[in-house]
C-alpha cells in the first residue's frame, strides 16, 4: 500500500519544461488561479465573454466573406465590406486585450459575504531570458475606499522547482497564500 504513494504523487504533480519560459510561466500561472480561487474568490469571466463574442463575429464575417453565394466578381463590394469589418472587429478585440488585461491572469468578484471588499487583480510576469518571477495583487476597483494598496512577490522560480521540472506546490502555495494575505491585511492609505 505505501509502494502506491509515490506514484500518486508523480501523476498529480505539475512538470514544466525547465528550458521553454512559457511553460514554466502557465504551471505557475494555473497554480495560482487554483490558490485563488481555493480562498473564496469566484473567477469574473465578463471580460473572457467579450473577448469570445468579438472572436465568434470575426469569425462569422469570415465566413460570410468565404461563402458568399454570388463568384468574386460580383460579390466585390461586399468582399470589401467583409475584409474592413474583419480588420475593424480584429483591431478591436486585439485593443480590449491591450488595454484591459496586460499581464493579468485572473479577475475575481469580492469573496462571498464580504461587504467590505473588493475583487483581484492578479497579474505575472516572467520576461524571456529570466528566472525572476514577479506575482502581483491588486484591487478589482482601486477608486473603491475598501481597496488595498497593490502587493507583489518577486522570486527565482528555481526556488519551487526541482531539478527535475516538478512544481514544489507546497512552497509555492505558501508564498501565494503569504502574499494574498499581505494584500488583505494591508489598508490603504489616506491621500
Amino acid at each position: 500500500m505505501q509502494d502506491n504513494k509515490p506514484d500518486i504523487a508523480t501523476k498529480n504533480s505539475k512538470k514544466a519544461n525547465l528550458s521553454d519560459h512559457y511553460s514554466i510561466k502557465h504551471i505557475l500561472d494555473e497554480s495560482v488561479s487554483e490558490i485563488v480561487t481555493s480562498r473564496g474568490y469566484v473567477e469574473d469571466v465578463r471580460m473572457s465573454n467579450i473577448r469570445l463574442l468579438m472572436g465568434t463575429i470575426i469569425i462569422i464575417i469570415a465566413l460570410a466573406a468565404q461563402f458568399y453565394r454570388k463568384k468574386f466578381p460580383e460579390n466585390r463590394n461586399f468582399l470589401i465590406g467583409c475584409i474592413v469589418l474583419y480588420i475593424v472587429f480584429n483591431g478591436l478585440l486585439q485593443l480590449i486585450i491591450y488595454t484591459n488585461e496586460k499581464n493579468e491572469i485572473l479577475f475575481t468578484y469580492p469573496p462571498v459575504g464580504s461587504f467590505t471588499g473588493t475583487g483581484l487583480v492578479v497579474s505575472s510576469k516572467l520576461p524571456r531570458f529570466s528566472d525572476t518571477y514577479t506575482l502581483g495583487i491588486a484591487s478589482a476597483d482601486p477608486k473603491s475606499i475598501s481597496a488595498n494598496q497593490p502587493v507583489q512577490l518577486t522570486r527565482s522560480v528555481t526556488e519551487w522547482f526541482t531539478k527535475d521540472g516538478v512544481l514544489v506546490e507546497g512552497l509555492f502555495w505558501k508564498d501565494v497564500e503569504a502574499l494574498i494575505n499581505e494584500y488583505a491585511k494591508e489598508p490603504k492609505k489616506i491621500k
